[in-house]
């Protein structure tokens, strides 16, 4: 998983896990829950839709909110992640909605939104 970070990865939400299967991709979510081990964890996307998340170590910190996972999508539709990102929201805070319009811009535009890095030419 060393080449997640290798190349762009398309931001994706709940409703997209299945198209991305095998693939690196950015899930940003709420967190809802925990698993008590602190290496599962479900987020919700800005459509209510709940995500899994598994991480390689269990959790070291507490985390609430906002999160950030970089990681790839398993068969089962659960993101492996490499890495993950509190957002901080103690000023102002996330509009998680609004994120996920933004997300349909990107994947209705692909010509001006390209995830795809060519290495031809």
């Amino acid at each position: 998983m060393t080449g997640v970070y290798e190349s762009p990865k398309p931001r994706i939400n709940a409703s997209m896990l299945a198209q991305y299967i095998g693939r690196a991709v950015c899930f940003v979510g709420r967190l809802e829950k925990v698993h008590p081990s602190g290496k599962t964890l479900s987020l919700s996307d800005g459509e209510g839709k709940s995500a899994s998340v598994e991480l390689n170590e269990p959790l070291d910190e507490e985390l609430s909110g906002i999160v950030e996972v970089i990681g790839t999508v398993s068969n089962k539709g659960t993101v492996m992640a490499v890495s993950y990102t509190p957002y901080r929201e103690d000023k102002t805070s996330f509009d998680l909605e609004l994120y996920n319009e933004g997300l349909k811009v990107l994947h209705d535009f692909p010509q001006y939104y390209p995830f795809e890095v060519s290495l031809s030419g």
